[in-house]
C-alpha cells in the first residue's frame, strides 16, 4: 500500500511539473530579457564585424561558423547544412572616386553590383557620353580608350547585360537604329530642299548599346545614374552560368552614380569641358566553386521529437551595406530567442529547429533545399516563423480559426513582457493555397503545405521605418535598426514558439485553404 501511494505521489508530482514546465519557462524567459537582451549584441557582430554576407564570401562563411559556436555555447545543437554552391566567391573592398578639374571638383557618391570587377588600382581618365549609332561610335572610337563613358537609364541594381545574348539583342536595335538614322537623313534633305521643318524621328536610347565595341576599344568602364539611395544588386546571369570559371569573370566596372552628381558630369561632357574622374574599386573574386550552407539548430522535444516548430530568417545579406536590416533583424531576433528558450530551462514537447538560410537574395536558394532534403519532415511542421521584413514589432498574429484558441492561450503572457505594447490574436480567413514562391523564405514552404503564420508588424510608436529605404541599397545598416522594437521581437518570438511546441496536441491546418 506504501509503494502504491508513493508511486501515486511521483505520477502526481510528474504531473503537477509538466503543468507548470511552459510557465515557469515563459517567466524566466521574460525576467532574462529585461535585463539581458541580447538582440542587438547579435545584430552588431552579424552587421559590424561580418557585414555584407554574400553566399560564397568569406563574411557569409565566418557568420555561419560564429552562429554556430553561439547556439552551442548555449546548449543547443547545431550543424551546417550544405544547400548549394555558387561557381566563384566575391569578396568586396573599399570603394574611392573623385572628380577632377572642371569648376566643381567633388568627392563621388557610387556603388557596383556585386561580382563586377574592381579597378586595376587607382585609374585617372576622361568622360564620353555613350554612343548610340554607327556614325556616333565610329565618330567617337580613338577616344574611347580610357574613358569613363556615361550610359543611359536609371539604375535598378543589376549590372550592365553582357552576355552574348545580350550582344544578339543589342544588334537587332543597332539596325532599328541605322533605319531611324537613314529616314532621319532623307527628312533632312526634305527639309532643305523642301524649306519645311519636319521633325526628326527619335532613336531609342539603350544603354551600353555599344558595349561590347567600347570594351574592346579599352573603356575603363561604364557609370549610370541611379537613385538614392543607390541600390545595387549582383551580376545574375554570370552567377547561374554554369560556364562561369575564375578564368571568364568581367574585367569592366559597373558604377552606379548618385543622378545628382551625374546630371553635373553629363552637361559638363556636353559642353566638352576638361576634366577627369577618378576611380579606386576593390572588387575582388575567390576561386570556386563554393559550397554555402544553411545554419541548422535544434531543441529536441521531450513528447514528439519528429513534429516541428521553426524559427528562421535568412543570413545571406546583399555587401554594398551590411545586412543590418535585410535579414539581420530576422536572424538576431531568431537567435536571441533560441539564447532565451534555452536558458529558461525549459523542454519542449515539439523539437524547436532554428534555420539561417543560405542564398535567399540569390533565389530562396537555402529554404529550397532545406525542403527538398527534409521533405518527410514538412508534413510534421506546426509552424514556420519566419522574419523578413525589418525591424519593427510583433503587434499581432491572424491564424485560421482551427488555431485561434490554441494562439489565443499560447500569446496571454505576451501582456506581461511590455504594457506599451499591443498583441491581438484574429482570425485568418482561408486563402488559395499558393502555387508559385515569393519574395521570402516563408514562400517556398507555403507551396508545400506548410503553416507559415507570422507576426503583424506595425511602427506603432511613430519611429518613422521605411523599408523601401532600405531594401537593397547602400543604407541597410545597422542604425537603421530599432532597439526596442527588435528586442520586444526576440521575446514574443521565444514565447509564442514554446508555446506552439509545448501544444498536447498538433496545430490543426483545418481552414487554411479554400480548396
Amino acid at each position: 500500500m506504501k509503494k502504491f501511494f508513493m508511486a501515486a505521489f511521483v505520477a502526481a508530482t510528474l504531473c503537477v511539473g509538466n503543468a507548470f514546465a511552459q510557465p515557469a519557462a515563459v517567466k524566466k524567459i521574460i525576467e532574462t530579457a529585461k535585463v539581458d537582451n541580447q538582440t542587438m549584441h547579435h545584430l552588431d557582430i552579424l552587421s559590424n564585424r561580418f557585414g555584407g554576407r554574400l553566399i560564397g564570401s568569406d563574411a557569409y562563411e565566418n557568420a555561419a561558423e560564429w552562429m554556430l559556436r553561439e547556439f552551442k555555447k548555449w546548449g543547443i545543437e547545431a550543424h551546417l547544412e550544405e544547400a548549394g554552391e555558387v561557381p566563384v566567391g566575391f569578396n568586396r573592398g573599399p570603394w574611392f572616386g573623385r572628380m577632377i578639374g572642371g569648376d566643381q571638383p567633388m568627392t563621388l557618391h557610387f556603388c557596383t553590383p556585386s561580382h563586377t570587377s574592381g579597378t586595376k588600382g587607382l585609374q585617372r581618365g576622361h568622360v564620353l557620353i555613350e554612343p548610340q549609332s554607327d556614325a556616333e561610335f565610329n565618330r567617337m572610337k580613338h577616344q574611347l580608350k580610357g574613358a569613363w563613358v556615361l550610359v543611359g537609364g536609371l539604375n535598378a541594381g543589376w549590372p550592365l547585360p553582357h552576355s552574348a545574348k545580350d550582344d544578339s539583342i543589342r544588334a537587332e536595335q543597332k539596325a532599328k537604329n541605322a533605319e531611324i538614322a537613314k529616314k532621319n537623313n532623307e527628312i533632312r534633305m526634305k527639309n532643305r530642299m523642301n524649306g519645311t521643318n519636319e521633325p526628326m524621328l527619335k532613336m531609342e536610347e539603350v544603354p551600353g548599346l555599344y558595349y561590347r565595341e567600347m570594351v574592346e576599344a579599352g573603356v575603363l568602364g561604364f557609370i549610370q545614374a541611379s537613385a538614392v539611395p543607390i541600390r545595387a544588386l549582383y551580376d545574375r546571369p554570370m552567377v547561374n552560368d554554369p560556364n562561369t570559371t575564375f578564368d571568364n569573370l568581367p574585367e569592366i566596372c559597373d558604377i552606379k552614380l548618385d543622378e545628382n552628381q551625374f546630371a553635373i558630369i553629363k552637361k559638363m561632357a556636353q559642353e566638352r569641358r576638361e576634366f577627369w574622374l577618378e576611380f579606386d574599386i576593390r572588387n575582388h573574386f575567390k576561386l570556386g566553386p563554393i559550397k554555402y550552407h544553411n545554419v541548422v539548430a535544434s531543441i529536441k522535444g521531450t513528447h514528439y521529437p519528429d513534429e516541428y516548430v521553426i524559427i528562421s530568417g535568412h543570413l545571406d545579406a546583399y555587401d554594398v551595406a551590411t545586412g543590418g536590416v535585410d535579414c539581420g533583424t530576422g536572424i538576431a531576433p531568431m537567435m536571441e530567442a533560441a539564447r532565451l528558450i534555452a536558458l529558461s530551462g525549459a523542454k519542449p514537447k515539439r523539437t524547436i529547429l532554428f534555420v539561417g538560410f543560405a542564398g535567399e537574395e540569390f533565389g530562396l536558394l537555402g529554404a529550397k533545399a532545406f525542403c527538398k532534403t527534409h521533405k518527410d519532415k514538412l508534413p510534421k511542421i506546426a509552424n514556420l516563423f519566419n522574419r523578413d521584413g525589418g525591424p519593427t514589432p510583433a503587434v499581432g498574429i491572424s491564424v485560421p480559426k482551427a488555431m485561434y484558441d490554441d494562439f489565443v492561450e499560447i500569446c496571454k503572457p505576451i501582456k506581461d513582457i511590455n504594457p506599451e505594447y499591443p498583441f491581438e490574436v484574429t482570425v485568418a480567413q482561408p486563402r488559395k493555397k499558393p502555387t508559385q514562391m515569393g519574395g521570402t523564405d516563408a514562400s517556398v514552404f507555403a507551396v508545400n503545405g506548410v503553416p507559415t503564420y507570422g507576426f503583424r508588424e506595425q511602427d506603432f510608436k511613430g519611429y518613422n521605418f521605411n523599408y523601401g529605404e532600405i531594401w537593397h541599397t547602400e543604407r541597410d545598416l545597422y542604425t537603421k535598426s530599432i532597439p526596442e522594437y527588435m528586442e520586444h521581437t526576440s521575446v514574443v518570438t521565444a514565447i509564442v514558439a514554446l508555446g506552439v511546441a509545448n501544444l498536447k496536441h498538433q496545430l490543426s491546418r483545418e481552414g487554411m485553404y479554400t480548396e
